[in-house]
């Protein structure tokens, strides 16, 4: 009877592993993901930002700068590439959790943002904490459907 426990506990264990076999393949589609929203800022690429972002994506960026939405996000987007360039210089993942299609990531950024107007560059870091969903119809694999933003440490 004790070994049948014992195997019982086992078997209930290697269920609740946080390690999964798609693992690895998730974390690769999702670094590339992350790179590639990275670049489109970059560039400027507001069509492509709003690509990787879910239709009903939330952004918390503190007080009352909530973006709701994906028209909302693209407005939003435009006006900022209309009076600058913004580049992220540095992004440290912090962690990175994912399970059953979410995805968790902290990570610590920096972004250089260069007015259009001539005035110099500023350096803007954060943490942020964004939410990311597979998406099967979205050729980047992932969207991300939340966001929190806030000053880093």
């Amino acid at each position: 009877m004790k070994i049948i426990g014992n195997l019982l506990l086992i078997l209930l264990l290697a269920g609740c592993t946080t390690k999964a076999p798609s693992d690895e393949a998730d974390i690769a589609s999702l670094k590339k993901t992350t790179q590639a929203i990275r670049d489109a800022f970059a560039r400027g690429d507001v069509a492509a930002l709003v690509k990787f972002h879910h239709p009903h994506v939330i952004k918390y960026f503190g007080g009352n700068n909530v973006v709701d939405g994906r028209q909302a996000l693209e407005k939003g987007l435009v006006e900022m590439f209309r009076t600058a360039r913004m580049e992220f210089v540095d992004h440290k993942l912090e962690s990175l959790v994912i399970h059953d299609g979410t995805a968790v990531e902290t990570s610590i950024f920096t972004i250089k943002v260069t007015p259009k107007n001539g005035e110099p560059p500023t350096l803007s870091h954060g943490r942020a904490m964004v939410v990311y969903v597979r998406d099967k119809d979205n050729p980047s694999e992932w969207v991300s459907i939340r966001e929190m933003a806030q000053a880093a440490p």
